[in-house]
């Protein structure tokens, strides 16, 4: 039996697991590099990836790595299906539940 939950939208990116980086974070990557901090150590403050940081302070990269993408093929090629991703998918669900819950 689907949850009530489940047409409910997680706005905030406090609660979605999904957002490496909140949106004052990525104001604070910004700030920083123009105070002249590398990229590496932006990555290791943060916990993420230089190239995650690389996407933030030009968005232009951004772009042209999702048109790179594209012409490879798109998401797919990273989407495996099957038992494991079903599994991603209904964790995903049972904890959006336990957080809205309350609203459903």
């Amino acid at each position: 039996m689907p949850y009530k939950t489940e047409k409910l939208k997680l706005d905030s990116p406090f609660l979605d697991k999904r957002v490496k980086l909140l949106p004052c974070q990525k104001e604070m990557i910004i700030y920083w590099t123009k105070k002249g901090l590398s990229q590496r150590k932006l990555a290791a403050m943060f916990k993420v990836s230089r190239r995650l940081i690389t996407f933030i302070q030009d968005p232009k990269k951004k772009e042209k790595d999702l048109e790179n993408r594209a012409a490879r093929g798109g998401s797919m090629i990273y989407y495996k299906g099957g038992q494991e991703w079903a599994e991603t998918i209904r964790k995903h669900r049972k904890r959006k539940h336990e957080i809205l819950k309350h609203l459903a």
